[in-house]
């Protein structure tokens, strides 16, 4: 028994003598007054809320108070005593350390997998991810795998809500190529023209040419040098994303028309329309462009292709898990505990415009 309990049975058992030793007059007063302030008190609460220690004194004057009284003097009811003894029950007869009847419910970490598959493979309905659990080693029921998928709000059946929009672009992304171009001014404030390509998927840039004046005959011309410097890589190829300039003829489509490549047409005054080519520009026009001087139309060619050389090869893209275009996969590197060992080497480009940065051996 805990110490206030302790305490005040022992106050408690101090007054009641106090009580019994007193005129009969004043006691009966005073448990008149009592009974009348018990009776105010049950009007303005709703329910009485009793400590351990209230309960136990209430059970021994319930000795000394008739069996017909109790329900005035008592402020319980006879079902109270059975919702104590039912509490007493479930204090002492817990079972929480024991395991919950019934079959074990499934590891979170396998329900978070199952909703991963769903959400990353539109097409895959439940026995379709169920195979896949399996052959990765995580056996689980086939009905455990539709509850899951039925509970988080997807259908379990294949093509529940189509791809996203990322989704759809980021698997056509392989099969783009953008085209647009890119004017700088020259030190003698003539204004030269770049046609620029990139390649959606892998996010690579070719230069195709520079020139002063860029006609129809000399843009179809670079598409085809382009068509000969990509060659089976075209065969990947399935759309051509360009603007309305006047510049790109019927003949400019043919050249990658021959290659079964569909022609998409930007809506006027629409650069989001091309967004990924419109960056690359920018980037060109940030990093480069901004920050050196143009003489002429080598001079800028010289500079636009070593600066791609970079980009293509070095610098690296969110969109592809940090790897430059030309990358495939990311090389393997162990974490480096050793910062002395493995000293950090830099390489200028364009005279320390940029800078590239490799671990030592």
């Amino acid at each position: 028994m805990s110490l206030p309990i302790i305490t005040a049975l022992i106050r408690n058992l101090i007054k009641a003598p106090v009580a019994v030793l007193r005129g009969r007059v004043a006691k009966d007063a005073e448990v008149l007054t009592l009974r009348h302030e018990n009776a105010v008190l049950r009007r303005q609460i709703a329910r009485v809320r009793y400590e351990p220690a209230d309960r136990i004194w209430f059970a021994a004057l319930s000795r000394l108070v008739p069996r017909e009284r109790r329900r005035q003097v008592f402020a319980v009811t006879p079902t109270t005593p059975l919702v104590w003894h039912q509490q007493l029950v479930a204090r002492k007869w817990t079972y929480t350390q024991h395991r919950r009847p019934g079959r074990p419910s499934t590891v979170p970490m396998i329900k978070r997998l199952i909703l991963r598959l769903a959400k990353e493979d539109h097409t895959w309905g439940h026995r379709r991810i169920q195979g896949e659990l399996a052959r990765l080693g995580y056996p689980i029921a086939l009905s455990t795998v539709w509850e899951i998928l039925h509970v988080a709000g997807n259908a379990p059946a294949p093509q529940r809500s189509g791809p996203i929009w990322r989704q759809f672009l980021n698997t056509q992304a392989y099969g783009i190529l953008a085209v647009d171009f890119l004017h700088l001014d020259t030190i003698s404030l003539r204004r030269l023209y770049a046609l620029v390509f990139i390649e959606h998927g892998p996010r690579r840039v070719h230069l195709a040419g520079i020139t002063a004046r860029p006609t129809a005959r000399w843009t179809i011309q670079q598409a085809r040098n382009l068509a000969m410097t990509l060659g089976c890589r075209m065969d990947s190829l399935r759309f051509l994303l360009r603007d309305r300039d006047t510049k790109y003829t019927h003949a400019f489509d043919a050249v990658f028309q021959a290659d079964d490549m569909e022609i998409l047409l930007s809506p006027p005054r629409a650069p989001r329309a091309n967004a990924i080519c419109e960056r690359a520009v920018g980037t060109l026009r940030r990093e480069i462009l901004d920050h050196i001087l143009i003489y002429n139309e080598a001079h800028a060619a010289q500079v636009l292709t070593e600066y791609i050389q970079h980009y293509n090869g070095h610098r690296p893209h969110q969109s592809r898990r940090q790897l430059p275009p030309d990358s495939a996969e990311p090389p393997v590197q162990a974490t480096v505990t050793d910062f002395q060992a493995h000293p950090i080497r830099r390489q200028s480009i364009l005279g320390g415009l940029i800078n590239e940065y490799q671990r030592a051996a």
